[in-house]
């Protein structure tokens, strides 16, 4: 069932999160693009990609356009990004700098992912399924084409702090907080956890294999 008050009223806070995760992933794919030597028109694509997958795969499956088909700024935002990125030196890159863009977009897309998979009538468990699963596909994209370890394989906590971003922001909307505010406590939430992830290496303990 499509919901046009979504499209035409969308919340300005989802909408700066979206506009947020789309920027931050698309300079992850450009710098990952730089550092395998590659040419701005590569840049350009590992940015599409990373900051559109996600985004493409939950509009998909809510039943909503897609957005960049419907939207001509992601794409300009992607190219504009890239070719910034491809044009600053390497050395200028602190090493983690992917990873830290990386959790900013992870948070940002989880939380509006949630909101839009709410907007689309979908109940509170599997819109932050869906808000989770939107988050992770940019940085499992990017990697495979990168041709890297995925970020799911590292024993990082990753899928886990896109997780709590998406259950904080639904917990809050079910207890009646505004959606500005139920946001915000998601992307906190789940920020501070991967940020911890990357600092300290933290992760979830793996399969003992008896």
């Amino acid at each position: 069932m499509h919901y046009p008050l979504l499209t035409q009223h969308l919340d300005q806070v989802a909408r700066l999160a979206d506009m947020a995760g789309v920027a931050v992933f698309a300079m992850s794919g450009a710098l990952a693009a730089a550092r395998k030597r590659l040419d701005i028109i590569a840049a350009c694509f590992f940015a599409l990609v990373t900051a559109t997958g996600g985004g493409t795969v939950r509009d998909i499956l809510i039943g909503a356009p897609v957005f960049w088909l419907t939207d001509s700024w992601p794409i300009i935002a992607c190219v504009g990004v890239a070719a910034a990125v491809w044009i600053v030196p390497l050395q200028r890159w602190p090493a983690q700098t992917i990873e830290w863009l990386d959790a900013v977009g992870l948070v940002a897309y989880a939380v509006y992912g949630v909101s839009k998979a709410l907007g689309y009538g979908l109940q509170p468990l599997q819109a932050a399924t869906i808000g989770t699963l939107s988050a992770c596909m940019g940085g499992v994209i990017r990697d495979i084409i990168a041709g890297v370890p995925s970020i799911l394989l590292r024993h990082e906590l990753y899928v886990t702090a896109a997780m709590l971003a998406a259950g904080l922001y639904v917990c809050g909307s079910l207890l009646g907080l505004s959606n500005p505010v139920a946001m915000g406590i998601g992307a906190v939430g789940g920020f501070t956890l991967r940020a911890a992830a990357i600092r300290y290496g933290l992760g979830m303990p793996p399969h003992s294999g008896s």
